[in-house]
Parts: structure tokens; sequence; C-alpha cells
């Protein structure tokens, strides 16, 4: 027989509170057991008039608000009160009663036009969380996973113009490279270069009138559009320790070095840094090494023209500075240019009848010339490097860590499109991005019994013998198999350069 219920309790009258109808296991719960949101009021109190004018809207409520908006990926703030006003859960969090009403929408926008919008308020709640996930256990910045996310910008991809900007060419690292490049020619008998004027060169490039502030992504066979570029760092249990947003014009390599200082800043300098290919540049590598940060890059194809021999093929002797190529020829040191390359090149009388002319070189004067840079010796020490296991286990981790976190945070938590326009708008969505990212994994990991990640991992200490690596730390590798003393796994290995 079919059931129907005869009477619907629409208008009964019951006393409950709301502590009553919130899921003991609910998100809210457990963000309200792992973080006490009252430093925030000294932190904003130089923001409101002590004396004069009505009172104001809790400022907890409103980051409250904020972090609600994130942490369960609704689109936008107008939306998030249609939640508040329905769900207890919400209700409970913020504090406000059934009976109550809730804040309109703009509220929140007025307020960070007025109060928050040029203050730190935000970075400092970003590593407030983060802090509290240091205490408890959680967050281990001694490896640093690197990478970069396009945010599609809230601009139209076929309303820009063109924009012709100058820019000094001038390279990273170029007061150093040209002090070596110096020495190096100096050590070779030659002339040093004289100190040379930075040359401003122009370029034009494609600027939104929508959003003047983002830049024209332009990557492959993806879709061409206005875009921002989140270079973000996180730790191997997927906390973000760090990000920059920038134009998404702007290279990713470009962004290492001042995201490394970011994150060292508010940390200790880490034992070693996983990037992609788009970070294995010869600067890069020179400068990871000379700080004591073991580079993790991953393999990268020899680039040329097919058909042509690589400059792999060529051996280069150390001890005679020098290359042999495939026939047992020598090409010999030449000079080093301003860029910093070394130049060797063959002898042509020789060249002319080589049987291998037509896939050496198809120059007319029968030269072959290979460019070696000076700091070719760190990036060969990359390569040396990506065989070891230590480097392969940390390569491996970098799908769970900074890939998961972009995978989450667009798919869940809304990051795929700018809500705003401009670039600190875009950033205070980034920041309050990744802060629900690291407050959600905290209280989660806070909520379960045992929840601290380093009971349940396994380290490794390596100790490094090579005068690039003099310091002793600590790296979880889940997937290395050794022996267990004393409840450690200990392993020793010497890289040579």
């Amino acid at each position: 027989m079919m059931g129907k219920r005869g009477q619907h309790h629409r208008s009964e009258n019951i006393t409950i509170t709301l502590e009553q109808l919130v899921p003991q296991d609910h998100l809210v719960r457990k963000v309200d057991q792992a973080m006490d949101f009252e430093f925030i009021y000294p932190l904003v109190e130089k923001l409101y008039c002590e004396n004069n004018g009505r009172p104001s809207i809790d400022p907890v409520l409103l980051i409250k608000m904020a972090l609600l908006q994130y942490l369960f990926g609704i689109p936008s703030m107008r939306r998030t009160i249609k939640e508040i006003e329905t769900n207890v859960a919400y209700r409970w969090f913020l504090g406000i009663g059934l009976d109550e009403k809730v804040p309109h929408f703009s509220t929140f926008g007025k307020n960070y036009v007025r109060r928050f919008q040029d203050t730190d308020v935000f970075e400092t709640i970003f590593y407030r969380i983060l802090s509290q996930g240091v205490e408890a256990g959680f967050v281990d910045p001694s490896v640093l996973f690197m990478d970069s996310t396009h945010i599609k910008a809230n601009a139209n991809k076929r309303k820009f113009k063109k924009k012709k900007i100058v820019r000094r060419a001038i390279q990273q690292y170029k007061e150093e490279l040209d002090l070596e490049v110096n020495e190096d020619r100096v050590l070779h008998g030659k002339k040093p270069f004289a100190p040379k004027e930075s040359r401003l060169e122009t370029r034009e490039i494609k600027e939104s009138t929508t959003d003047p502030e983002s830049g024209y992504y332009v990557k492959g066979e993806r879709e061409r559009l206005f875009a921002y570029s989140c270079h973000t760092a996180c730790d191997r249990n997927g906390f973000v320790l760090g990000l920059i947003l920038t134009p998404g014009n702007v290279h990713d390599s470009k962004m290492l070095e001042p995201l490394l200082e970011s994150v060292t800043y508010h940390f200790n300098q880490p034992f070693a840094v996983v990037a992609d290919s788009a970070y294995k540049t010869v600067q890069l590598a020179h400068h990871l090494l000379q700080r004591n940060i073991l580079p993790v890059f991953p393999y990268t194809r020899p680039r040329g023209v097919k058909g042509m021999f690589k400059t792999k093929d060529f051996y280069y002797d150390e001890y005679y500075d020098c290359y042999l190529c495939p026939d047992n020829q020598v090409l010999r040191y030449r000079t080093t240019n301003r860029e910093g390359h070394r130049e060797y090149v063959s002898d042509p009388t020789i060249c002319a009848s080589c049987s291998f002319l037509s896939q050496c070189t198809k120059s007319q004067e029968n030269k072959k010339m290979i460019l070696r840079h000076i700091w070719q010796e760190a990036m060969d020490e990359v390569e040396h490097l990506r065989h070891t296991s230590v480097n392969r286990a940390l390569y491996r981790k970098r799908q769970e860590t900074i890939e998961r976190v972009f995978a989450d945070a667009k798919e869940k938590h809304g990051m795929r499109w700018a809500r705003y326009r401009g670039l600190k708008k875009t950033t205070l969505q980034a920041m309050l991005t990744f802060s629900a990212l690291n407050l959600k994994k905290l209280a989660n990991w806070s909520w379960d019994s045992g929840g601290n990640p380093c009971f349940q991992h396994h380290f490794l200490r390596l100790h490094k013998t090579n005068p690039h690596f003099n310091v002793e730390m600590r790296v979880c590798l889940r997937s290395e198999t050794v022996d267990i003393v004393d409840g450690s796994f200990h392993i020793t290995r010497s890289f040579h350069s």
C-alpha cells in the first residue's frame, strides 16, 4: 500500500537551537574548532573610527562571510548572502540567529573599498592560518613545489588595442653575469668588455580595453585570451605557502626568485625546489645551487633541426676546454660573448671533407660553432641530480601537490575565472581561495583523531657532501625503500660535480 503524508509541518512551532540543527561533522564546525577569529579585531581596529559615526557591522562577521564564499565555491557575494539566509550551518558559523537579518551583499564590497583595499589584512589572515598549520605540525616548508596557473580575466578577448611598450633589455642576474663574463675573458687572455649602457627597446603587445592590467596569454595550442598568472608555491602536504599574481604574459621562470624570496622570508630556506620544465634555465639552476638549494627539474628534449646533430652529440672535454665532434675533430675555444656564452668553433679545412658535414652544419664557411654558457656546469649538475632516487621521488610528488592544489582551486573553489577586474582585486580572489584551501585542510586534519600527518610519514635524512650541498635537511620520501634505523630512515649519498 502506497504511503501518503496527511499533514505537513510547515507552520508548526517548535523550540530548537541552531546548535541542534548543524551536523556534528559539518565543515563549519571543524573550521570553528580549528580557527579562532578573534585575532581579526586588533588587526582592523585602526581602520575604524573610535568615537564617531554609527556602529559598524562586526568585521569578523564580514571576514567569515568572505571565507564561506570561498570555502564552498559560491560564485558571488550576492549568492553567498542568499545561501546564508536559508542555510542553518552558515548561520551557526556566523553567529546569526534564525530570525536575524543577514547583511546586504554590498556591505562587504563597500568595506573592502573603504577599509581593506590598501591594507595587508587578508595577507595577514593567510599567514595566520599557515602559522597554525606549522604549530600543529601539518606544514613542512623544507621542499617547495612551484608552478603557475592562468586565471581567465573578466575581459573580452576580442576587445583590445595594440600598444608599444618600452622596456630595458636587461636579463636576470645581469650584473653577476657581466662580472663573470669579464673574468672568463681575462682567464682566456681576452680583453674584458667595457661597461655598456642598457639600451631601450620597444615591443608591441595587445592590451585589453576591458581590463588593461591583464596580459594576453599565449601557450601552444591553447586558447588565446586575456588572463592572469598565479605563481604559487606549496609544501609536500598541499598547503599553499606563497603566491604572486602577474599578467598572463609574464613567463614562469621570471617569478621563481621573487616567489622563493617571499616564502623564505616567512619560513626557513627550503632544502629543495621542485618545478616543471618552464623553470629549467641555466640562470635558475645557477641561482639555486649557489643558495645550497637542491633543484629538481624534469627531463627536456634537446632542441634543434631534425636530422642534424644536437649539442649533446658533441663531447665536452673539461680538462682541455674543447669539444669533440662525432668524427673526433676538435672544436676550440674562440671567445666569450656578452650574453655569457663561450664560442667553440671547428677548423673549416677539416670540416670541408667530413662525411658528416651535412648533418653537422649548414654554414657556407664549413664551420661548426657551439655555444656553451659559463654557468653550464650548473645545468650539467641538474641533469646528474635528475637521475638520483631523491630527485625522482620528489618530482613524482609534484602531481600530488601543486597540480592537485590548482585542480581543487579551479574545480571546487571557482578560481578558473577572475571574478573581478584589476591586479589587486584578482590577487584578493587568489589569496582568499588559497586561504580557504589551507583552512579546510587544517580543519579536517585537526578534527581527525591523530590528524598530524607527520605521524604517518617516514622521513629521510640526506647528508650532502657536494660543495653545493653543505646543509643537512629532512625530506619526506614515502616511496624510498631503505632500512629503518632508530625510527627514521638514514641514507648517505655523495653528489660529484
